[in-house]
């Protein structure tokens, strides 16, 4: 060793550097030092064979380490893949390993689209946003070369490489990014290329198969990356629409639950005896809309809710259709109807209108609604039918004169639920045909309906029904009996009164205003005193003076108070005066032109018929009541703000 060691060269030497791991260039000294010193030649071979030696063991030391290192970020990779991650950021986990563990200066992936057009997904260490995005043409740049062999290519200087076919657009990039060493590899899922994983370098590098080895296993984990974040997202699409089922099913669920409770109610309220408009209330609250119920007829028997816009000719064609398709059906997009019947009968239909779309759920909860106004009509019926005798009986004796114990009516009032403390109206029907059955019965149910009483007296029906208007009375039952019989009734109304006492009255007045309609030849209509003018002026028991001047020369009466222009005159000086404008005039010293402007103004306020017929005799009449009263009220001073002619109050 002594003489090694003298000798300045030991053998031994490149073992203590290889243990060192001394860079190469030491070992090339230690040789270079040993020719110096003139070794001896055998001394020297040996040395030269163990330096080699020393420095293939240290390559193969490196090129292990290397390895170790690439499987190490490979390992790293696929850990920092297995997060449950969307494939954009999967891809870039792939590139920025790839740059990082393979001393790229750039790294990028592009993708196949639906065209089987390439384009530049994402990249990793570019310099410019050129790249990012970037469309390649078809059977240009490197994805070209590759996804045809489907094997990796590399090439140290891209723009002088004449193997790959150049595309101007790709060209710029390389240039602007400063690109020379380029290496592509397939990614492939099954046996077709999806992408291509790019890694670049800015000087000439000439990649070992190590390094293409690594690429491709990146590659497979992106191919793999790629096919696990498209399960995840068709994964949670499926979990999504899922728990949208499962949201829907429950909401299902829940709307028939609240149906079924809803339905429970509609039964009870038919049990309890409520109301139509009850019933068809709660039928709105159920289906979040608006109700209307119709008859046979399409006549509007209640709603609840808007119903604007129905209107009768929608109800009439409702009536055909429902009937005909005997279930709910659609009759515009916002509108449905159901039809309401027992057994063959019609009875009529429930209109809806909902807030939004009818489901099947809501479509037979319309049908089970038409099924209850249906029992509620029959049960109502059935109860006017049964109640009928009895309340037909207290109704003939209210009618009796004189009246006949009013305590005991009075209790037998408060059991039938007959209220005569409000006000109410008599009327009279006659129908113009010889059956009367089926009016009978209608009128039972009607005044049932309308909690009234009915009776038949000397071929007439008599009706007592709750209101205080009996015009509007007389014309709502003519308008609905006459479709029932299909011929035209004639109805006469009397009232208000109020109290026992004044039904026998009220009914005495209705029987005159029946017969003084068959007197005027006006059989068919519906009519009260007040609409009768001076006839009903003189057939009226409480002669209702003021109402009669109201109706027939009110408006004039008004104008000439609020206006000062004595109109009344003008009218009575024109009848006076034969009708004649002219005479008129000289009569009240106007010009005639004066008096034709009052007669158009009088025409406006009366009506254009005011100087013709019966209009004309009820103006006359108004004129004289009006002028009779003045001299009898002259000698009292006239009440503040009343109108001329008319009386003070006591």
């Amino acid at each position: 060793m002594k003489s090694e060691e003298s000798n300045g060269v030991p053998t031994l030497a490149v073992l203590e550097l290889l243990a060192r791991d001394s860079p190469p260039d030491r070992f090339h000294e230690l040789l270079q030092r040993a020719q110096r010193q003139q070794l001896p030649a055998e001394r020297l071979a040996e040395l030269q064979q163990a330096t080699h030696l020393a420095l293939d063991v240290q390559a193969s030391v490196s090129q292990r380490r290397r390895r170790e290192t690439f499987m190490t970020g490979l390992v790293d990779t696929v850990h920092d893949m297995a997060a449950p991650a969307g494939p954009d950021t999967l891809l870039r986990v792939v590139t920025s390993r790839a740059r990082r563990l393979l001393d790229f200066d750039m790294a990028y992936v592009s993708l196949r689209d639906a065209d089987d057009t390439f384009y530049i997904h994402n990249s990793d260490g570019d310099t410019t946003a050129l790249n990012t995005g970037l469309v390649v043409r078809k059977q240009r740049g490197l994805s070209e070369l590759v996804t045809a062999t489907g094997a990796p290519f590399w090439t140290t200087d891209y723009l002088n490489d004449d193997r790959i076919p150049h595309w101007e657009e790709v060209d710029e990039v390389v240039r602007a990014e400063g690109l020379s060493a380029i290496v592509s590899v397939p990614i492939i899922r099954g046996n077709a290329p999806i992408g291509v994983l790019y890694g670049a370098n800015r000087w000439v590098r000439h990649f070992t198969p190590d390094e293409i080895s690594v690429m491709r296993s990146l590659a497979d984990f992106a191919s793999v990356a790629l096919e696990k974040a498209e399960l995840l997202d068709r994964t949670q699409t499926e979990i999504s629409a899922l728990e949208a089922e499962v949201a829907r099913a429950q909401a299902a669920i829940a709307r028939t639950t609240d149906l079924g409770d809803s339905q429970s109610r509609l039964a009870c309220l038919v049990l309890d005896g409520s109301d139509l408009h009850q019933l068809a209330g709660a039928v709105a609250q159920a289906l979040d809309g608006a109700t209307v119920v119709c008859d046979a007829y399409g006549r509007v028997l209640t709603s609840s809710g808007e119903t604007s816009g129905i209107t009768d000719a929608l109800t009439d064609r409702a009536v055909l259709e429902v009937h005909a398709a005997r279930g709910p059906i659609a009759l515009a997009p916002d509108l449905w109807a159901t039809p309401v019947s027992a057994g063959a009968e019609n009875l009529g239909i429930v209109l809806l209108r909902p807030a939004g779309q009818l489901d099947s759920a809501a479509r037979r909860f319309l049908r089970f609604a038409g099924q209850a106004v249906a029992m509620l009509l029959v049960v109502q019926r059935s109860t006017a039918v049964a109640a009928g005798p009895v309340r037909d009986e207290f109704f003939d004796e209210l009618l009796a004169v004189p009246l006949r114990a009013p305590h005991r009516l009075a209790a037998r009032a408060q059991r039938l639920q007959v209220g005569l403390d409000e006000p109410y109206v008599v009327v009279v029907i006659r129908p113009e045909g010889s059956e009367q059955g089926e009016a009978v019965m209608w009128a039972s149910f009607y005044s049932h309906r309308h909690h009234g009483l009915k009776t038949v007296r000397d071929g007439r029906i008599v009706l007592l029904l709750p209101g205080s208007d009996p015009s509007a009375a007389a014309r709502a039952v003519s308008d609905e009996l006459s479709p029932v019989l299909l011929q035209p009734v004639t109805v006469g109304a009397a009232g208000p009164a109020t109290g026992f006492a004044s039904v026998a009255r009220v009914y005495q007045e209705a029987q005159r205003c029946l017969d003084a309609l068959a007197i005027l030849g006006k059989a068919g209509s519906a009519a009260s005193m007040a609409d009768l003018g001076f006839l009903g002026l003189l057939l009226s028991d409480d002669r209702d003076v003021d109402g009669f001047v109201s109706s027939a020369i009110g408006p004039l009466l008004d104008h000439s108070a609020e206006r000062g222009v004595d109109l009344v005159g003008t009218v009575e000086a024109y009848f006076a005066s034969g009708q004649s404008p002219t005479r008129a005039a000289e009569s009240l010293y106007i010009h005639a032109n004066t008096v034709a402007r009052r007669l158009d103004r009088i025409t406006e306020l009366l009506g254009a018929g005011w100087q013709k017929g019966e209009q004309a005799v009820e103006v006359q009449l108004a004129l004289r009541l009006v002028r009779a009263r003045e001299v009898l009220s002259r000698q009292r001073p006239t009440a503040p703000g009343a109108r001329p002619g008319t009386a003070p109050e006591a």
